[in-house]
């Protein structure tokens, strides 16, 4: 029986990377085959909005991304409460892009 070798993935990360860039707003779109997520900052009272990045990934990625932001945003509001979303009725929150 031939033992399974765990392979250590080292993750390396450039200064300008790691400083990470703040956003508001994701714009996100699929085809068949992949996922793209816009990442957008916009200013306030701004009529202009700039993608700070764009993530394209599988769609089989793309639904990893989700389970592990769930994770964290369960481990969030047990930790420092419940995110208020309030402000938004069920249906901008699944055909608006996110503010």
């Amino acid at each position: 029986m031939e033992k399974e070798q765990k392979m250590k993935l080292e993750i390396q990360m450039n200064d300008d990377v790691a400083a990470g860039q703040y956003i508001n707003m994701a714009v996100v779109n699929h085809n068949d085959s992949e996922f793209v997520i816009d990442c957008i900052y916009v200013q306030p009272q701004a009529a202009k909005a700039r993608v700070q990045s764009r993530l394209i990934t599988s769609p089989r990625h793309a639904k990893r991304l989700l389970l592990a932001l769930q994770s964290n945003i369960e481990r969030y509001e047990k930790k420092y409460g419940n995110i208020d979303l309030t402000e938004m009725n069920s249906s901008q929150l699944s055909t608006h892009p996110i503010h």
